[in-house]
């Protein structure tokens, strides 16, 4: 079983920074994809930003050169650094890992509040 545990979220004014971090356990195939997705109320849930085993990255346009993603494979961790945060980056953020082996495997975490006063 995999779960995944993040940590880091909060209460920040904007300008400010956090880090995000998520943890994954369990059984875990090598070449995976680990990523943030973050949901606003009343909104769907939309990707923020996405690594790759390998390290290649896809980063949203709504926050590339303010957030950066990151990973640790060693540990089967990723990282969100977040910069410049806005009143709209407001949302819970969910971590992701996903892998094809043969099947399709998607494991999301619990989830992290996020919130930028203006």
């Amino acid at each position: 079983q995999v779960q995944l545990v993040e940590s880091g979220g909060g209460l920040v004014q904007a300008g400010g920074s956090l880090r995000l971090s998520c943890a994954a356990s369990g059984t875990i195939f090598s070449i995976n994809v680990m990523g943030w997705y973050r949901q606003a109320p009343g909104k769907q849930r939309e990707l923020v930003a996405g690594i790759t085993s390998g390290g290649n990255t896809n980063v949203a346009d709504s926050v590339k050169g303010r957030f950066t993603i990151s990973r640790d494979n060693a540990n089967d961790t990723v990282y969100l650094q977040m910069n410049s945060l806005k009143p709209e980056d407001t949302a819970v953020y969910y971590c992701n890992l996903k892998w094809r082996r043969g099947t399709s495997y998607d494991y999301w975490g619990q989830g992290t509040q996020v919130t930028v006063s203006s």
